[in-house]
């Protein structure tokens, strides 16, 4: 799979596309602009990996910013929300068991 023509060929501002199965976990690819909202998960633990742009992870104390190939693992219990306010592309690593729903606040196309 070519994760770089994936996301170069998505036309949405939030996207998301589960990529392969790896034992119990998701591969997902993310395109992200706008902000997520505020959640956690009971019992999973959360990887996300910038390709290009930049993504805005905020915790209730801080606010974590990740350039192009920086990672973070979120992990369950911990409440959070994602943020990109240019388009930005991410790989996501998560227990199959997450349902990747729920809506943006994208901003409008300029």
């Amino acid at each position: 799979m070519d994760v770089g023509e994936l996301g170069r060929a998505c036309v949405h501002e939030w996207f998301n596309q589960s990529l392969c199965l790896v034992n119990d976990s998701v591969i997902r690819m993310g395109v992200f602009r706008g902000e997520f909202h505020w959640h956690h998960h009971e019992r999973e633990d959360e990887f996300f990996f910038v390709l290009e742009g930049c993504l805005l992870v905020d915790f209730r104390d801080r606010t974590v910013a990740l350039q192009r190939h920086q990672g973070i693992v979120v992990p369950h219990c911990v409440e959070h929300r994602t943020r990109a306010e240019m388009r930005t592309v991410v790989l996501m690593v998560e227990p199959a068991t997450i349902v990747p729903v729920g809506q943006s606040t994208a901003p409008p196309h300029a």
